[in-house]
């Protein structure tokens, strides 16, 4: 007996995952205080990234970008949670212009910019494919690269 659909696109890759709305989202938006935030709403990839590019828009000191990486490397983590709770099966499209999924795409985003600002190449390289492979109007938006640059953001720097 053959279980597949007439008409199915064989070749056609997962469904864009959607993830749910992120309670942490809304208070950040009112202006409530970042580590507030992440006190409260410690599973939130939001408000990791928040403060870590709180923290990266604040130095250029090497020790803060290696707290940058660990608040994004924490974002990056409680977002794969999350994605796989939400039936993701560890690749396919995670739209950017789906708000709440915002969380895990800066997290990336922000994990492969602290990975190349503390010399960390094959993360940087693995975090910026991993991104762009996700949604690459993440990957524009967040690395600065509309042209497709292996290299990413053209400056390096952590601020865009």
């Amino acid at each position: 007996m053959n279980s597949l659909t007439p008409g199915a696109d064989l070749m056609a890759g997962p469904p864009p995952i959607h993830l749910p709305e992120d309670p942490a989202a809304a208070e950040l938006v009112e202006g409530a205080d970042v580590m507030e935030v992440v006190r409260r709403h410690p599973e939130s990839p939001i408000a990791w990234a928040t403060l870590g590019l709180l923290l990266a828009d604040q130095t250029e000191d090497l020790d803060d970008l290696v707290t940058v990486y660990a608040y994004a490397r924490v974002g990056y983590h409680r977002s794969l949670d999350q994605l796989r709770r939400n039936g993701w099966k560890g690749h396919g499209p995670v739209p950017w212009e789906h708000e709440p999924n915002r969380g895990f795409l800066q997290s990336l985003g922000l994990l492969a910019l602290a990975a190349r600002q503390i010399g960390e190449t094959a993360e940087w390289e693995r975090c910026a494919q991993f991104l762009r492979d996700s949604s690459r109007t993440a990957y524009d938006e967040l690395l600065g690269d509309p042209d497709g640059d292996p290299d990413g953001d053209p400056d390096g720097d952590l601020d865009g």
